[in-house]
């Protein structure tokens, strides 16, 4: 199951990946007329858009990554996710965050932007982040946060065919439907979050809760259909190379490590899991990752969604992530998988010579947020 858009194409055009490998041969202005049907006649579960490069997005992640870095961030992700398919399911994120020393406080603005299907489903979001550092002791650290945000979903009706417009062979003969929609509709929705990470030196482990109020994002006043809650459990632990081999050189100038980690998600009746391993040999990083939940099916297929490969570059402040979703479920590698594209931008208004907190601080080891 790809979690990010909800149960198949066929509930509110989301993008399961667990579907009939037959459905790829229908005809989208067919899909569009299935859709409005499911959109106007029953609940609609949409969900989350997420990003495979979950670290590299950290603020759609968890509040508590807010300036985790102890210093200012501005970051923006992109996601194309089944390409080869005729419909669009793309997601832009903007992000920047700062860390101000003096307060222990960290400040993050985070504006997304999702477009889903042929008719254009739109959610656009802009969220203020507020992060805490709290130092537990000598080696742990935690860090609560809370996200509010304001979101605003719509679609244009208009790309939309329906079935007046069909003759008996399925061909599209009439260019206007009698069908009338309100194309203004508009659901607007305030939205809170909390999260938090905790940390020592090469072990991590965050909790994050999105949608605590469930706010109604349905485009029909008459319906109710909230976004519902939407839970992450994710952590990982940094194993340097020097503490599996004595062959291995300890440069502190240059991280050699592998970091397993893991992050699951829940949300309504779905969940997923990521389940990988990080690579450091910087200044380059290489990752790989199990999506799927295979113990467990989703209507009698198994929960398997793809493996995804990453690799990423940091040269001084500057870091560039590229990763691929290779599509293993029923749909397939046809469908042309996902492509996905970070870039993180870290800076520092502190006076020069001063040494960062991130030097003088113990780190967080999640991998490439830096």
């Amino acid at each position: 199951m790809d979690f990010d858009k909800g149960y198949g194409v066929f509930v509110c055009f989301g993008k399961i990946s667990n579907v009939c490998p037959q459905t790829i041969g229908f005809m989208p202005r067919v899909l569009s007329v299935v859709f409005v049907l499911m959109w106007v006649g029953i609940e609609c579960w949409a969900q989350d858009p997420q990003f495979s490069q979950y670290y590299s997005a950290p603020l759609n992640l968890n509040p508590g990554l807010t300036g985790i870095n102890q210093k200012g961030r501005v970051g923006l992700n992109y996601r194309n996710q089944w390409p080869a398919i005729d419909a669009t399911f793309e997601t832009y994120s903007f992000w920047v965050d700062y860390n101000f020393e003096d307060y222990y406080s960290s400040v993050g603005l985070l504006v997304n932007v999702d477009r889903e299907g042929i008719a254009g489903l739109t959610s656009n979001m802009v969220g203020l982040n507020y992060a805490y550092q709290l130092q537990l002791n000598y080696e742990w650290t935690f860090r609560p946060a809370v996200q509010i945000a304001w979101i605003q979903r719509d679609i244009n009706f208009d790309r939309l065919t329906f079935g007046d417009q069909f003759d008996a062979n399925g061909q599209v003969v009439l260019d206007n439907t009698r069908e009338s929609f309100n194309t203004g509709q508009r659901a607007n929705m305030f939205d809170l979050s909390f999260g938090g990470i905790v940390f020592n030196e090469n072990l991590w482990a965050g909790l994050s809760v999105y949608h605590v109020t469930e706010p109604n994002q349905s485009l029909v006043d008459a319906d109710d259909s909230p976004l519902y809650m939407r839970t992450s459990i994710h952590g990982g632990y940094r194993i340097h190379f020097y503490d599996v081999s004595s062959k291995a050189q300890n440069r502190p100038d240059r991280e050699r490590s592998f970091t397993p980690s893991f992050n699951y998600r829940s949300q309504a009746e779905f969940d997923q899991l990521d389940l990988g391993v990080f690579v450091t040999l910087e200044p380059v990083l290489f990752g790989v990752w199990y999506r799927g939940i295979p113990v467990k099916n989703l209507e009698s297929i198994p929960n398997n969604e793809s493996i995804i490969f990453m690799a990423g570059l940091n040269n001084n402040n500057f870091s560039i992530g590229y990763s691929f979703d290779f599509t293993i479920s029923d749909l397939g590698i046809n469908s042309g998988g996902a492509h996905e594209i970070s870039l993180i931008y870290t800076f520092s208004l502190d006076p020069p010579g001063k040494p960062p907190k991130s030097v003088r601080d113990l780190k967080c080891p999640v991998p490439f947020i830096f």
